[in-house]
């Protein structure tokens, strides 16, 4: 008998379908953290690494992101080691387009051959026949960059028509872009840099929205430089809240289509991150908030 925890809970925000056979909580986890320092390593302590990940099952959560090169390998390998077998309700969605250098850099690898290796490896090392969703990573960490998609989006396409993949999706990418991709092949996410300080995006996930498509914001809490921003500490003050509890809420109360993928290596923080965004924001707040990025 398997000992992997089963999902429970319901989660903030509900669920969202990324497609008909694809339903996932809006509240997720980002399994970047759990690698070593700058994503790159193994984790400190890997027990605990292992039981952050049951913790979010056992919390509700059924979207797991993860990439082969966070690490390298060592995280999706936690991640098949904490939870395989995995339930038929949890979906583990990755992303290719990237590999790691020597020195820990993030090099594009977006040949067509280099993706369909990068395919194979996410699923031997996650111990999977077929991956819910794969994004293609076309931008850099925290910024898309010009150019076309056509040659590895029509690659990975490929591997969608073989079974390899489920549902494809793009990260780190402009309108235009995905535009390119939707020319090629349906998407059901969009995975990018956004946050309550970095709007960017506005426009485009209400459009996004208006499609059915999920937008996943990376960095939720500012990614490798935490939010510091004195009008979400006074919010966050009237509520008895953190700052990264009001930042969470209001990304699950910007639009329908957000699903948040806050990562962390701590048990603790886990539980803090999923509490945070189950608080209600009512609206004189969430108008107070929407001042950070005018």
């Amino acid at each position: 008998m398997s000992s992997t925890p089963r999902t429970s809970a319901p989660l903030a925000g509900g669920s969202f379908s990324l497609a008909p056979d694809l339903t996932v909580t809006r509240t997720g986890y980002g399994a970047m953290q759990l690698a070593g320092p700058g994503v790159f390593g193994p984790p400190a302590n890997r027990d605990e690494a292992i039981a952050v990940l049951r913790t979010a099952l056992e919390l509700g959560i059924t979207h797991i992101d993860t990439a082969e090169f966070y690490g390298p390998h060592h995280t999706n390998q936690i991640i098949r080691e904490a939870l395989h077998p995995y339930p038929a309700e949890l979906h583990i969605v990755t992303k290719v387009g990237a590999r790691r250098d020597a020195d820990g850099g993030w090099p594009h690898a977006r040949a067509p051959h280099e993706l369909r290796a990068q395919v194979h490896e996410n699923l031997v090392s996650l111990g999977l026949d077929t991956i819910d969703v794969v994004n293609l990573r076309v931008g850099g960490l925290d910024a898309a960059e010009p150019g076309s998609l056509e040659e590895p989006f029509t690659e990975l396409a490929k591997l969608h028509e073989e079974g390899l993949i489920r549902h494809l999706g793009v990260s780190t990418v402009n309108a235009e872009q995905i535009a390119e991709a939707q020319s090629i092949a349906p998407i059901v996410s969009v995975q990018n840099f956004y946050n309550i300080a970095n709007r960017g995006d506005d426009a485009l996930i209400d459009s996004l929205a208006e499609q059915g498509i999920a937008y996943v914001p990376y960095f939720p809490l500012g990614g490798f430089s935490p939010l510091q921003i004195d009008t979400l500490a006074e919010v966050a003050a009237r509520f008895e809240a953190t700052p990264m509890a009001v930042a969470l809420a209001w990304l699950l109360q910007r639009s329908p289509n957000i699903l948040l993928i806050p990562g962390t290596s701590s048990v603790e923080h886990l539980r803090q991150n999923v509490a945070g965004a189950a608080l209600e924001l009512p609206a004189d707040a969430v108008e107070r908030l929407n001042t950070i990025a005018g």
